[in-house]
């Protein structure tokens, strides 16, 4: 079975457990370069092609870097412009957010952008009024459900576990595996990182086994060692730091133990 990879294309400053204000992000450390060039040379080592979910702040910034994804065959998508969660927009701002991603990545790329993904996979039961603002702008599939009910941030406990139409759009949801009746996250990002290896691996195993493709998902910085340490609650820095040095590795045998593709691939659009 071919999954489908994607990259939240954002800087360690981004990450919504830091809690960086946007209005400093200038004056952090700019990393987002090597940590994406590692992930493209994985990816160009298996064969691969990924969905890259653009923050609109980084396509203005690096604006070569998002035309060079797109020239070696990745898809490119949005991730918002400000990776302000939606639990914290009204209507109205994320309507000028998804505007401003748009323009910014529209800027960088000759096809058309089809995907969204929302910071922190915010589109909740709570925030369902973004879907009609996406279609809009001309969004043809989200990414943006997680279909567990444990998290705070995020997660809508009862949604389907396959790609489905939802509200007129196809929804992408993360995956997870249903092992004795519960719903395990094995699509990535710090459930890659704090798993032992052997575990992403059966639960994959499990979702594919359940005639589920895999919809993965990562950040360059989840494999940057040298980012700066910032202070803050001992469970968000497990989370946000706790084995960096294997993501790389990681990543490595997951695409050498799976098959995937983008997003765009996988629903042939």
């Amino acid at each position: 079975m071919i999954n489908a990879i994607s990259i939240d294309l954002e800087d360690w400053f981004c990450a919504y457990n830091l809690r960086i204000d946007i209005n400093s992000w200038d004056k952090c450390e700019f990393r987002l370069l090597e940590s994406t060039n590692k992930i493209l040379k994985i990816l160009d080592k298996h064969k691969v092609k990924a969905t890259f979910f653009v923050l609109g702040w980084v396509a203005e910034r690096a604006p070569e870097l998002i035309r060079e994804i797109e020239k070696q065959g990745h898809e490119i998508a949005s991730h918002g412009y400000s990776h302000r969660l939606l639990t914290y927009m009204t209507p109205e701002e994320f309507d000028e957010d998804i505007k401003k991603s748009l323009d910014s990545i529209n800027a960088c790329v000759s096809l058309p952008v089809l995907g969204f993904r929302a910071p922190s996979f915010t589109i909740t039961k709570k925030t369902l009024w973004a879907i009609e603002i996406l279609k809009k702008h001309g969004i043809k599939y989200d990414s943006s459900i997680f279909p567990v009910g444990f998290h705070p941030d995020y997660g809508i406990a009862d949604s389907p576990l396959d790609i489905h139409e939802f509200m007129g759009l196809i929804e992408v949801p993360l995956s997870v595996a249903e092992v004795m009746g519960k719903r395990i996250p094995c699509s990535g990002g710090g459930y890659f990182r704090l798993f032992p290896y052997f575990i992403t691996k059966y639960l994959i195993k499990e979702c594919n086994k359940q005639s589920r493709k895999v919809i993965f998902y990562l950040h360059p910085w989840e494999m940057d060692t040298g980012q700066p340490r910032k202070s803050m609650p001992l469970l968000n820095r497990f989370r946000h730091y706790n084995n960096l040095g294997k993501t790389e590795k990681r990543l490595d045998r997951l695409l050498n133990d799976f098959e995937f593709t983008t997003i765009k691939n996988i629903l042939n659009l």
